[in-house]
């Protein structure tokens, strides 16, 4: 679609500045919450601090100086970053990075994941408090807010299959030439479609925001249980939002944060098998430019979703930052059992040459993500 007049274009402007800052605020946030992890853990391990940044160099202000530590904001607002003395080079002194034990180190590089993780489960535990959009049972109908009804699956070869209806479509009305039906009752919705004795039906169907007429005409034969009944062949839910109690969102929350963890992993796991094997789907995954999208799109949505989607952000940037890739926490973990193993430091110039090479591999992974992003816009 074309601009036309500066009073079309403004808008959009806005809202895609909206989108550009809250998506550098998520990142900021998630990227503060991980270093603080390794601060907090240095701190305890006895290390030396020298610097806590907000964003990266060069820097825009001090905002306080304590103790042996100082406070930064800096002028790229892409993240921040945690100075611990010695951890780049070799230090002086038992206080050093390098010269700490290496149980130490370990637990301090695991401290920023395990941080992410813990952020994430607070995120979801505060989404489900705020409520976010949820399969509904028929007694929670009643106190749920924002009610649609929502295809869950389509059967192959059924007239909703046929008529072009998709799982995640909500269905907000129906009619055919003897009446109209308009709730989020799965069972009326049934019965409606069952009385129409195979007449066809308009549906008004709701798909990415916007509103889309589908005509469908049911059929005998699609249950089995019925075979005489008329019907679709799809199966619907009624979706919702209904806060949760503080006591059972901590505890959906945790059951949440793990299913979440355990099918990341799973899916970075089968991704990373793909790239050495030169089989990846990059369709599955996204780079700055789509999960800029995703963040604009949850954040209009609801804080509920914002908050979810900030959530499985923090659950990849910590799985991802496991990874045994030089550059990477889970990289420079490895190079600790090593030095654990072997009884010596690695040589400087080896680590920072296969640091160099990870770090290569990170970026041209990054391109080639953010690329693929672009051209799912662009097409």
């Amino acid at each position: 679609m074309r601009l036309r007049n500066d009073v079309s274009r403004g808008p959009s402007a806005t809202i895609h500045f909206v989108t550009i800052l809250i998506f550098i605020l998520v990142i900021v946030a998630l990227i503060v919450v991980h270093e603080f992890g390794h601060f907090v853990a240095a701190k305890l391990s006895g290390m030396r601090v020298d610097e806590f940044g907000i964003g990266y160099p060069p820097r825009a202000l001090t905002i306080a100086e304590v103790g042996e530590t100082t406070y930064t904001l800096n002028w790229l607002p892409f993240g921040g970053f945690v100075k611990i003395y010695g951890e780049d080079a070799e230090g002086a002194g038992p206080r050093a990075f390098s010269r700490r034990p290496r149980l130490l180190q370990a637990l301090v590089l695991i401290a920023g994941i395990a941080m992410n993780l813990l952020f994430a489960y607070a995120l979801i535990t505060g989404a489900l408090i705020a409520g976010t959009p949820r399969a509904l049972a028929d007694s929670e109908l009643a106190s749920a807010k924002n009610i649609e009804l929502m295809v869950a699956s389509v059967l192959p070869g059924t007239p909703a299959f046929t008529a072009g209806l998709l799982s995640g479509d909500s269905i907000i009305a129906a009619k055919d030439a003897k009446g109209e039906w308009s709730s989020a009752d799965p069972k009326s919705f049934s019965a409606f479609i069952a009385a129409s004795a195979g007449e066809e039906v308009t549906l008004t169907v709701k798909r990415g925001g916007a509103e889309r007429i589908i005509m469908a005409t049911p059929a005998e034969g699609i249950s089995p249980s019925d075979p005489f009944r008329f019907a679709l062949g799809l199966e619907v839910a009624p979706v919702g939002v209904l806060p949760l109690s503080l006591s059972a969102a901590v505890a959906q929350g945790a059951r949440l944060t793990w299913s979440a963890t355990r099918d990341t992993a799973i899916g970075l796991g089968h991704f990373f098998y793909g790239v050495f094997t030169l089989s990846a789907d990059f369709s599955q995954v996204a780079g700055p430019v789509g999960i800029a999208g995703v963040v604009g799109s949850a954040s209009s949505q609801s804080f509920g979703d914002l908050l979810s989607i900030m959530a499985i952000i923090s659950i990849n940037l910590a799985l991802i930052n496991l990874l045994p890739v030089p550059a990477l926490d889970g990289g420079r973990l490895l190079f600790v059992i090593i030095e654990s193993v072997i009884r010596r430091p690695i040589k400087r110039s080896i680590a920072h040459s296969i640091n160099m090479a990870g770090f290569a591999f990170l970026i041209l992974l990054m391109v080639a993500v953010t690329a693929h992003d672009i051209f799912k816009i662009v097409g």
